[in-house]
């Protein structure tokens, strides 16, 4: 045993999003239970809290909690009496910790692919195509990142209750359908790539900007995101969509390091420094996005990548193509309509044609109420208002978006907004 820097709680937080998603997929792979392996996961993690404060943390954390998580699926079982069958193939899978199979292999998977992911193939088992595409997405991200229902229900700006419908149904269906735990081979795999890509997309945007809590960027979870892609492209290597995702979440990583400012807050894409942003990745993204666009079949991950190269490309963002931009968010709300895209084209003519422009499109939303509980929505109202010089309705957005906003760092940035617009308020009705 030995220890490691920082509080046991930092530890077995860590240990969370290091191995939560690899436990949770060994632990489904040997017993096709999905609500068994969450609940001896999470009761490994629960177990670690008191044992690592007793005799510290342990050198491997993540070999450690599959090993309690095992003897707990293990004791749960001979409480369950599953039978004899059951509790062999549990032995072995304990046995054997390198390799868990649970069906035949399928030999047109692994001589197409060579891919062997416990976690891609729990991503491909909730994608199958018999679950809703809303269902699919969700059960991953609890499956696969440990996100609770409420930080889910929030990623689709539903309620909570909701949620957990959605998910107890998608299990439920998993179970009786006998949808079985694997990469599919290589004609099947077309049926599922529109919803793995929004998993993988999903993981990704939740590393990179949390949905709640003090964090606001989580880099286990956008480096999982990224690796997952690749093993991705891997597997089809001619979908343009798969490359258009890698080239997006490339373009975006590579902006990290100018995302935060010291004490860890958010720093608006306007104000970042640019020279640290890293040229070799978005280089190599926008060469996986030019060989993806060759060929002619623009998805909507392409056209994402294209805004944020066209972001890239500009030295500052009083050199950047807006007006390209809208036409792109256009384009991609015409693909895929979406409120949220249309609050982002909204920025985008906002910043092309002026702030009355924008705040026409944002009104439309605000009416429609869409996206009433987004608090992005009221932030870029009171931005546009600013601009125009509204400064008492600005501030009442800005109120409602602080109120509505989930991470800290995201808090912090509204109050300083919400500080500096009552400054000039106040300059404005002295002058």
């Amino acid at each position: 045993m030995g220890l490691v820097s920082g509080t046991v709680e930092e530890a077995v937080a860590e240990a969370f999003r290091e191995s939560w998603a690899q436990i949770v997929a060994t632990l489904i792979g040997s017993t096709g239970d999905w609500d068994l392996a969450e609940e001896c996961a999470q009761d490994a993690f629960t177990a670690a809290v008191e044992a690592w404060t007793l005799r510290g943390v342990p050198e491997r954390p993540g070999a450690w909690l599959t090993s309690v998580a095992r003897n707990r699926v293990t004791d749960v079982l001979r409480r369950r009496s599953l039978g004899a069958e059951k509790f062999k193939e549990v032995a072995l899978a304990e046995r054997d910790k390198d390799v868990v199979v649970t069906e035949p292999i399928d030999l047109d998977e692994v001589a197409m692919s060579g891919v062997h992911d416990d976690r891609l193939r729990l991503i491909f088992t909730c994608c199958h195509p018999a679950l809703p595409l809303d269902a699919q997405v969700a059960l991953t991200l609890r499956a696969l990142v440990g996100l609770s229902t409420a930080e889910i229900a929030r990623a689709f700006l539903v309620p909570e209750r909701t949620m957990a419908q959605r998910l107890v149904r998608a299990k439920r269906k998993i179970h009786n359908a006998g949808i079985p735990y694997r990469i599919p081979p290589r004609r099947l795999l077309g049926q599922r790539v529109e919803a793995v890509l929004g998993v993988i997309y999903l993981l990704f945007n939740e590393g990179y900007s949390a949905s709640s809590g003090a964090d606001v960027v989580r880099r286990g979870l956008t480096g999982e995101a990224l690796r997952l892609v690749s093993l991705l492209t891997t597997l089809m290597p001619e979908d343009c969509e798969v490359a258009g995702l890698q080239a997006l979440m490339l373009m975006h990583d590579a902006r990290s390091a100018a995302r935060l400012d010291e004490t860890g807050d958010l720093v608006p894409l306007e104000e970042q420094d640019r020279t640290r942003w890293d040229m070799g990745k978005i280089a190599e993204a926008v060469d996986i996005l030019k060989g993806a666009m060759q060929k002619a079949r623009p998805g909507p991950y392409q056209i994402q990548a294209a805004i944020v190269a066209c972001h890239a490309a500009a030295g500052d963002v009083s050199h950047t193509d807006w007006s390209q931009i809208a036409a792109l968010y256009q384009r991609l709300n015409d693909l895929t309509p979406s409120p949220v895209v249309e609050l982002n084209r909204a920025v985008a003519v906002a910043m092309a044609y002026g702030p009355t422009a924008g705040l026409a499109i944002v009104d439309s939303l605000v009416e429609s109420r869409s996206l009433a509980s987004y608090h992005l929505l009221h932030a870029v109202r009171a931005d546009l208002l600013d601009r125009l010089q509204r400064f008492d309705e600005a501030a009442g957005c800005y109120r409602e978006a602080f109120n509505l906003a989930n991470t800290d760092s995201e808090r912090r940035f509204l109050a300083r907004r919400l500080m500096e617009i009552a400054e000039r308020g106040t300059h404005s009705s002295s002058s």
